[in-house]
C-alpha cells in the first residue's frame, strides 16, 4: 500500500488517485465560483488554510502536472470573457461585487485542487485528504484480496465439480448403451406384438369360418332327424 511520502514524491501514484474529487469535500467544503467548476488562487489558498504565496510557490514548482489536471492562466481577451460571464452570474445570485483580476488569473478545477492536495506539505487539510485517499486505496485493495479470495473458492469448486463430472462419464457412457439396447428390444418387442396382433386377427376370421360350418352341420342334422321321423 503506497504511504502518504509516497504519494507526495511519486506522480505515477498521484495519476491513479486522480479521479477521487469527492473526497474534497468529505474533509472541507470546497467554495468555487458561480460557474460551479473553476477556483482562484484565493479560493485554494482558503480552503487549505494557507498563504496565496505558498499555493503560488507550489503551482510554479508543479505547473506542468496541474496544467494536465486543469489549471490554467487566463489573460487579455480571454480574461474579459471570463470576467464578463462571471459578473453575470455573480448578479444573479445576488452577491455582492466580483473581485476582477487586473492582467491574469490562474484558474484552478476540483481536478487540480486535488492535484494541489497531494502536493501541499504544509496544510493539515491537504494531510487530511492524503489520509482519506490512502484509507480508500486500503480498503479497495482489501475488497480485491476478499474478491479474490472468493474467486479462488468458487475456482475449487468448479475443479471438483469437473473431477465428479470426469468420474460421471464412463457411468453415463454405459447407462446411454443400455439405454439404446433397451430400446432395440423395445422396437422388436412391439414388432412382435403386431404379429401377434395381425395372427390373432387371421385365428378370428377362422374361428368365425367354423361357427358357421358348425351352423350349416347343425341344420343339416335336424333335417335328416326330420326325415327319419317322417319315415
Amino acid at each position: 500500500m503506497p504511504t502518504e511520502v509516497a504519494l507526495l514524491e511519486s506522480r505515477a501514484l498521484r495519476v491513479e488517485q486522480m479521479g477521487r474529487v469527492d473526497v474534497l469535500d468529505k474533509v472541507k467544503s470546497l467554495v468555487v465560483l458561480p460557474d460551479g467548476i473553476h477556483l482562484r488562487t484565493d479560493d485554494v489558498a482558503r480552503y487549505f488554510e494557507v498563504s496565496t504565496t505558498a499555493v503560488r510557490r507550489l503551482t510554479d514548482r508543479h505547473q506542468n502536472e496541474l496544467q494536465g489536471n486543469g489549471m490554467r492562466v487566463l489573460r487579455g481577451a480571454e480574461l474579459r470573457s471570463f470576467h464578463s460571464d462571471m459578473l453575470s452570474l455573480w448578479a444573479g445570485e445576488g452577491m455582492e461585487s466580483y473581485p476582477q483580476a487586473a492582467t491574469r488569473l490562474r484558474l484552478y478545477t476540483r481536478r487540480t485542487v486535488l492535484n494541489v492536495a497531494m502536493l501541499l506539505r504544509d496544510s493539515d487539510i491537504a494531510r487530511c485528504v492524503r489520509t482519506y485517499l490512502l484509507d480508500a486505496e486500503q480498503d479497495l485493495r482489501a475488497g480485491y484480496a476478499s474478491l479474490e479470495h472468493r474467486v479462488t473458492r468458487i475456482e475449487s469448486c468448479l475443479a471438483g465439480v469437473g473431477s465428479a463430472l470426469q468420474e460421471l462419464g464412463p457411468v453415463l457412457n454405459r447407462m446411454s448403451h443400455r439405454l439404446d439396447s433397451l430400446d432395440r428390444r423395445m422396437d422388436i418387442t412391439h414388432q412382435v406384438v403386431g404379429a401377434m396382433s395381425v395372427r390373432l386377427g387371421h385365428l378370428s376370421e377362422d374361428i368365425a369360418r367354423i361357427d358357421g360350418r358348425m351352423d350349416d352341420l347343425a341344420r343339416h342334422l335336424k333335417d335328416l332327424s326330420r326325415r327319419n321321423k317322417q319315415r
